[in-house]
C-alpha cells in the first residue's frame, strides 16, 4: 500500500499534465505527496522505500528503481504473445547494420528504427537514406534496434489496462472517426493477461492500417506512460498497480 509519493516536476511550477493529475488525486486521498527534480533522483537525495511511489519521466523511474537496489524492467516493445497483430514484418538489428544496408542498398519505402534496450537514446524514425542519421542523435553503431518496414496508420488509439480489465482508450494521433476493432483488441489483451509477460498495469498502442485492419503499434510499461487524457483517477490507479507489482516481484511485501 502506498504511504507517500515523490512526484517530478521541472522546477518554477512546471509539470507534465499526467504527474500533475497524479497530485491531485492522491491528495485527495490523504497520500502525502513531495516534488522532486532529476537532479535530486540523480544525487540519490530521495528517501525512497517500497511504499513511496515514484512517479516521473520514463529515465527517472529506473534510477529510482536502482536506488532501491532493483533491477528496473527490460522495455519490451513487442511481446511475444502481441506479434500476431503487428501485421507488419519487425525484426531485431543494430544500427550499424540498418545504415550499411541503407547504403548498400537503400529501402525504397525507408525503414522505421528504434531503440531496442533504451529510449534515452534516440526517438524511434524512419530513415530514407544516409542522409537522416541525424536523427539517431549520435547513438553508438552497436545499439541494439527494432526494425520494422513502414507502413500508413490512419489512426492510432492508446488503450490502458489495469489489473486485466481495460480503464480506458483514447485517440491520440489520425482520424478519430476511424474506430479500432474492439473484438480484436480485446482478444488480444486476453492473450497477453494468460502469458508470462503480462503486468499489472500498462498501455497497449493500436492503430488502423490503410486497409482498415486493426494492428498493433507497441506495448509501453505502467510505471511511466503518457495518459493522453485518461481520467486522473484512473491513471493513477494504473501507475500505482505497476509500481506495487514491481515492489512484490522484488520481495517487498
Amino acid at each position: 500500500m502506498i504511504e507517500k509519493a515523490y512526484i517530478q516536476t521541472y522546477g518554477n511550477g512546471k509539470m507534465e499534465p499526467e504527474h500533475r493529475g497524479i497530485q491531485r488525486v492522491l491528495e485527495s486521498r490523504n497520500i502525502p505527496v513531495s516534488l522532486f527534480t532529476q537532479k535530486k533522483v540523480d544525487r540519490r537525495q530521495l528517501d525512497l522505500s517500497p511504499k513511496c511511489l515514484v512517479a516521473g519521466e520514463a529515465s527517472v523511474i529506473p534510477k529510482a528503481l536502482k536506488q532501491l537496489q532493483l533491477k528496473p524492467p527490460s522495455p519490451n516493445t513487442y511481446p511475444e504473445a502481441l506479434r500476431y497483430m503487428l501485421k507488419r514484418n519487425v525484426w531485431e538489428s543494430t544500427l550499424k547494420a540498418v545504415l550499411h544496408d541503407l547504403d548498400v542498398n537503400p529501402f525504397h519505402s525507408g525503414v522505421f528504427v528504434k531503440p531496442r534496450d533504451s529510449a534515452k537514446k534516440f526517438t524511434g524514425c524512419v530513415l530514407n537514406s544516409m542522409s537522416d542519421q541525424y536523427l539517431l542523435k549520435g547513438a553508438s553503431l552497436q545499439t541494439p534496434v527494432w526494425c520494422a518496414e513502414t507502413v500508413h496508420w490512419l489512426t492510432e488509439y492508446r488503450v490502458f489496462v489495469v489489473n486485466a480489465h481495460i480503464a480506458g482508450i483514447r485517440h491520440y494521433w489520425g482520424d478519430e472517426h476511424i474506430s479500432l476493432n474492439l473484438n480484436e483488441v480485446e482478444e488480444a489483451i486476453r492473450r497477453f493477461e494468460v502469458s508470462p509477460e503480462r503486468t499489472n498495469g500498462y498501455g497497449i498502442d493500436f492503430g488502423v492500417l490503410q486497409n482498415g485492419e486493426t494492428a498493433l503499434i507497441e506495448w509501453n510499461d505502467g510505471y511511466a506512460l503518457g495518459s493522453y487524457g485518461l481520467d486522473d483517477s484512473l491513471y493513477t490507479d494504473l501507475i500505482i498497480a505497476r509500481w506495487e507489482e514491481l515492489m512484490q516481484n522484488a520481495g517487498f511485501s
